[in-house]
């Protein structure tokens, strides 16, 4: 399973957002630009709560494994790559929405005026936040499930032994 890079979480957002608030600039010329939804930073702060939860488990379970502590539940893998797939997952698409919300938000600051777009601008800025929050959880799951170096992958210059 291949890492995540932060360069196409970055990249995903910028374009995302560039191509909102083009998109908003255009929709608000033929008519009213649709509103931000103030459940959308509450619904991005529950998976980054849920991220967090699950890899703070894993975390306790799998240093209890490695302690050889009495009774410690293990890990199954499966299990542990299941929650770095979600965790990949919820970060590409909390990259992607947090990109349309801060381009929908940018267009915004031009509207500060007025007290509605005021509240949409805010639910946007909280968006971005709470998507950066699921990014960050995501990240984390994933070095909490990292499996250790395979020692023969850091002598690879070196011949094995007969």
């Amino acid at each position: 399973m291949r890492e995540l890079r932060i360069r196409v979480l970055v990249g995903v957002f910028v374009v995302a957002g560039v191509l909102s608030w083009a998109g908003a600039r255009l929709w608000n010329s033929i008519g009213t630009l649709p509103s931000v939804p103030l459940a959308a930073p509450v619904v991005l702060g529950l998976i980054a709560v849920v991220l967090l939860a699950t890899a703070l488990s894993l975390r306790a379970r799998l240093r209890a494994q490695r302690e050889r502590r009495p009774g410690a539940k293990g890990v199954d893998p499966l299990m542990a790559a299941r929650a770095v797939v979600f965790g990949q997952a919820s970060a590409l698409v909390a990259a992607l929405v947090a990109g349309m919300y801060g381009g929908t938000g940018v267009f915004l600051l031009e509207l500060l005026d007025i007290p509605a777009r005021r509240d949409q601008a805010l639910y946007a800025g909280l968006s971005v936040l709470a998507g950066i929050g699921v990014i960050a959880a995501a990240m984390f799951l994933e070095r909490v499930c990292k499996l250790p170096e395979d020692e023969d992958r850091n002598h690879a210059g070196v011949e094995p032994a007969a």
